[in-house]
């Protein structure tokens, strides 16, 4: 075996060997673990990063199973390893994680990490390399700038998902060897995909008292609509990059949501922390600016819900439904105060049950993959078990069903013969609505929902031609004496 074939390959973690960081994932689970102690990231900050890293490493346990794991290079490091190569996992991430990190892969021979008084990163992490194998006695995988003060140290220098910029800087200061570029989306595009723009559909409920109170015509009122739905947008957003931050661990152990941007690495989590904040800002300062004192009060407790879904809600069975079932009503309340309308009573009652079925769905569906995959027990970040399957589809469909019925007694009421002309064309709507509720619990029993009710809706040609009817038929009963 040759000189070459045998020298050591070292091999850095942050970025490189994962597409995350250690330190911040640390941060971000401690920050979720125990919010109202964040100051103390800042005080064991100011002693130094090494002292950040090692209280951070001793209070915490990383998931190490399901951390974001660049594949091509795992690949390519466990052939090399068949051949004969020693590998030296080297970061500067603290030795305690590091370990862990090893002993999951269980493919490094060595690990050299931070710890004590060293933080071993850039020129600190190149002496130690030479130190224990000479200048030019290694062969370093990195992916940052940093890296360039331990390439500059090694015999080949491969590269991971660098810029151009750093990889033309590494050849020419050395032997290029392996070079991964993983197609991962731009930060651009994953930001947006964490954002869930398709998502902002759903604040379009905004709208529905101002057109169930059929004052569509009012410039002033469309306006503050408009902007009620501009404010709900951002603050959903900021909500979703939260709620992300928060699930990551779960996220990662999902089939689907694994590729979420934050779960998945292609969206570094610091980004998340800074972007979410702003995110709510610039909506409350729009939403003290421009809206009334209601609508802002009702996007406060939409925001305070969604946040307590996220922490703790959406664990606890029953509840997660009704909350989530709160919390699209919460965007009907707004839209009202935005517009300065009374709520209707029957708005409000049809709104929870047909929601509550819609959000049940969403469980059924998680449940029935579950239970198909064959698992037991309650399920990772949720209150139920696969057995739970038939108790929650019966409790769906009689929500949805309750939902027409309330629908039904409307036609009856004053205050609809008040809006419509003739309101009884609105019985058209229920066995219509009948239809569509039981179709949409029939593709979710036979394992075909596999979006949100909601966004499963606005990508069914059926369900668009059926709100087209709706609307058609509300029309009719609006003009028609």
């Amino acid at each position: 075996m040759s000189h070459i074939e045998i020298r050591p390959i070292a091999v850095d973690l942050d970025g490189t060997l994962i597409r995350t960081d250690l330190l911040v994932e640390c941060v971000s689970q401690f920050l979720i673990q125990h919010p109202l102690q964040f100051f103390r990231i800042f005080i064991w900050l100011l002693r130094g990063k090494i002292v950040l890293k090692t209280e951070l490493a001793k209070r915490l346990q990383l998931d190490t199973s399901a951390l974001p794991y660049n594949a091509e290079l795992l690949n390519w490091l466990r052939i090399e390893k068949l051949a004969g190569r020693r590998l030296i996992l080297a970061t500067a991430s603290h030795y305690i994680l590091a370990e862990q990190v090893a002993q999951h892969l269980d493919l490094f021979d060595e690990v050299l990490a931070s710890k004590g008084d060293t933080n071993l990163k850039s020129t600190a992490k190149a002496q130690a390399l030479v130190d224990r194998f000479g200048e030019g006695g290694f062969e370093y995988v990195g992916n940052d700038v940093p890296d360039l003060q331990v390439w500059i140290k090694a015999h080949t220098a491969h590269v991971v998902d660098a810029s151009a910029r750093l990889l033309s800087r590494a050849r020419a200061q050395g032997k290029i060897g392996q070079v991964f570029n993983s197609s991962v989306p731009s930060k651009q595009i994953a930001m947006l995909k964490a954002m869930r723009l398709h998502q902002w559909m759903k604040n379009l409920l905004v709208f529905v008292p101002l057109m169930a109170a059929h004052q569509y015509a009012d410039i002033q009122r469309d306006m503050s609509a408009l902007m009620g739905f501009v404010v709900f947008c951002l603050t959903a957003s900021s909500v979703y990059l939260l709620n992300d931050l928060v699930d990551v661990q779960d996220d990662r152990h999902h089939a689907r949501k694994r590729n979420r941007p934050f779960a998945s690495g292609a969206l570094g989590l610091i980004t998340g922390w800074v972007a979410w904040p702003v995110l709510l800002l610039v909506a409350i300062v729009l939403s003290v600016l421009f809206m009334p004192l209601l609508f802002s009060i009702s996007l406060g407790i939409y925001f305070l819900l969604t946040v307590a879904y996220s922490l703790q809600l959406k664990q606890l069975a029953v509840v997660d439904v009704l909350t989530l079932a709160a919390l699209y009503t919460l965007r009907i309340i707004a839209g009202a105060a935005a517009i300065d309308v009374a709520m209707s009573f029957w708005l409000l009652l049809f709104s929870m049950f047909i929601f509550l079925s819609l959000a049940l769905i969403k469980r059924y569906s998680e449940l029935k993959v579950a239970r198909d995959a064959g698992k037991t027990g309650v399920l990772r970040g949720r209150g139920y078990e696969p057995d739970d399957l038939e108790l929650v589809s019966s409790l769906g469909g009689s929500a949805g069903f309750i939902a027409v019925l309330v629908l039904a007694l409307y036609i009856q009421d004053g205050q609809a013969a008040h809006l419509y002309a003739t309101p009884q064309f609105i019985w058209l709507a229920c066995p219509v609505m009948l239809f569509w509720i039981s179709r949409a619990w029939l593709i979710a029993h036979r394992g075909r929902m596999h979006d949100d009710p909601i966004v499963f809706a606005l990508k069914d040609k059926v369900s668009w031609g059926i709100g087209a009817f709706m609307i058609g038929v509300l029309v009719v009963a609006r003009v028609l004496s």
